[in-house]
């Protein structure tokens, strides 16, 4: 069934099909009857119950970043059979994100290029929709970053100001340092500026923790495009802040070896030219930290095997976007059964 709603799907443009996607998500999640009818429809979720970063998984798999960017169908991708959903990332003023078009499909290479430049309605709004029920055991995280207008040495105001009104919805909280497509975002991922931007969000979120009790994990979600020299850098800097645990990876600006005729547009790369870079970065900052702080996986993911890799890579944890796209809802369930 999905491949006729995919073949319907592509023949739109790949943002358009995208809000209409989660729009209609959006609409039957606010119901009963409309998340029965989800849960009917992509068979129910997997339980595989992993503990990692304190807190208790119903299985090692979930959404990443950027599908539900303003959380709005969160409650819908539950239904799906995901154990945990990350949200946005979200800003704290509502912004346009960069010029359309400025999503492109790669249907040769099985890939998305995106430079989407963190569009949304801003913290308030996304407020308002992750104050719902939430979904028994799922684990929500909010991904979180800077206004594009906000200079870099005041980054880090941005970044509080979005804990301070959603750390009270999050079971955890994702720094976005990563993207490519807001101008200078990267160059918080490497040196000083990292790890001053880490302990100010670590201060805040140990005040928040005495406020709200229970484990609040912090982490940070890193390119894939670091030399050595700067991976361990970001390392040491996270190590020295206290940061939980890390995302591994961002989109990457690599271009090599695709063939679709939207290869040169310029954006995030993501999907299956990703699959082995990002499993490479898995394991590599595993072995930096020799295991300490746990990692969640995301880049590539098209198949239960690409899953597998990334936890023998040491993964605790895998997430998926554009193998959604292409592999549609019934791929959550086969990751999660392959995972448990």
């Amino acid at each position: 069934m999905y491949s006729l709603m995919r073949a319907l799907l592509f023949q739109l443009d790949a943002e358009r099909a995208h809000h209409l996607a989660v729009g209609s998500l959006a609409r039957m999640s606010r119901s009963g009857p409309g998340r029965q009818a989800l849960r009917l429809a992509f068979g129910a979720r997997v339980e595989a119950p992993t503990e990692v970063l304190g807190l208790r998984f119903p299985n090692k798999i979930g959404l990443a970043a950027g599908f539900d960017k303003d959380a709005t169908a969160w409650r819908g991708f539950a239904a799906m059979g995901f154990g945990h959903v990350e949200v946005g990332t979200i800003t704290p003023r509502a912004q346009p994100g960069n010029p359309l078009p400025r999503v492109f499909r790669l249907p040769e290479d099985q890939a998305v290029i995106n430079r989407m430049g963190f569009p949304g309605r801003g913290m308030g709004f996304a407020a308002r929709h992750l104050d719902q029920p939430k979904p028994d055991g799922l684990i929500v995280g909010v991904n979180f970053g800077k206004n594009k207008d906000t200079p870099l040495e005041e980054a880090a105001q941005d970044y509080l100001a979005v804990m301070d009104e959603l750390a009270q919805y999050a079971d955890y909280l994702t720094v976005n340092v990563s993207s490519p497509n807001t101008p200078g975002l990267r160059k918080l991922q490497t040196g000083d500026r990292l790890e001053a931007l880490l302990r100010a969000v670590v201060q805040r979120r140990d005040e928040l923790r005495q406020e709200r009790g229970g484990p609040m994990p912090l982490l940070v979600k890193l390119a894939p495009d670091l030399d050595d020299a700067d991976l361990d850098d970001a390392l040491e800097a996270i190590d020295r802040a206290g940061i939980d645990g890390i995302i591994a990876t961002n989109t990457t600006l690599d271009r090599s070896g695709l063939k679709s005729a939207d290869r040169t547009q310029t954006g995030g790369l993501s999907g299956a030219p990703l699959t082995e870079r990002a499993t490479r970065m898995v394991s590599e900052i595993h072995r930096r930290t020799d295991g300490k702080r746990p990692i969640i996986a995301v880049g590539g993911v098209m198949t239960p095997d690409d899953a597998k890799a990334k936890l023998d890579a040491g993964a605790s944890l895998v997430q998926i976007y554009t193998g959604l796209i292409y592999g549609g809802p019934s791929l959550v369930g086969k990751l999660a059964k392959a995972t448990s």
